[in-house]
């Protein structure tokens, strides 16, 4: 019993030391700053950075980095380095690809990398809260070009998303806490 109390706030350690910034560059290595000015993300902050490169267009996106966004932080990764921002407190993007024949498995949602079927479409789109019943989202809209579309929802949410689409409706857990998904792709409508 000793042991666990020893070890888990070691590994607590461990772990919160992964969730901050980069401050300093290892050799070789460039600061968090010109990291993000590099790949076109200059001055922008966890959301913007999310919210910019979720929207590109997907023949516009960034072949050299990978963004995966976490349920508090967002990793950005090249050939030579990862760059760490946090999410603004008490919230979680989650994005979310409606189907209707064809998806793919997801956790992490990969900004640069991930594609949806239904690209540029427009949606109905109704969250949930489990707890409370309280209607978190309620709004037509279009997917991106790359079949998402991404909502900030608060932490430690649980609930239903419900998605409508030329009269096919599908619906979905969510969760937003420490080990709930950012990508939700088990969507299908029907």
């Amino acid at each position: 019993m000793k042991r666990a109390a020893i070890v888990a706030p070691a590994l607590a350690l461990v772990l919160a030391g992964c969730s901050t910034p980069i401050s300093e560059p290892a050799a070789g290595d460039v600061s968090s700053e010109e990291f993000l000015a590099a790949h076109d993300l200059a001055g922008m902050d966890a959301a913007g950075a999310i919210d910019h490169l979720d929207q590109m267009a997907v023949a516009d996106r960034p072949t050299d980095l990978i963004a995966s966004v976490r349920t508090d932080e967002l990793l950005l990764t090249d050939d030579h380095q990862e760059v760490v921002l946090d999410l603004p407190e008490d919230l979680t993007y989650v994005s979310i690809a409606p189907y209707v024949n064809q998806t793919h498995d997801c956790f992490y949602h990969s900004l640069t990398t991930c594609l949806g079927e239904l690209g540029n479409e427009p949606i109905q789109v109704t969250i949930t809260d489990g707890t409370s019943g309280e209607v978190l989202v309620d709004e037509e809209t279009t997917t991106f070009d790359n079949g998402f579309v991404g909502f900030w929802l608060p932490d430690e949410a649980t609930g239903t998303i419900e998605v409508t689409h030329q009269g096919r409706t599908g619906t979905t857990e969510f969760s937003t806490t420490d080990d709930g998904v950012t990508c939700v792709t088990d969507l299908r409508l029907t």
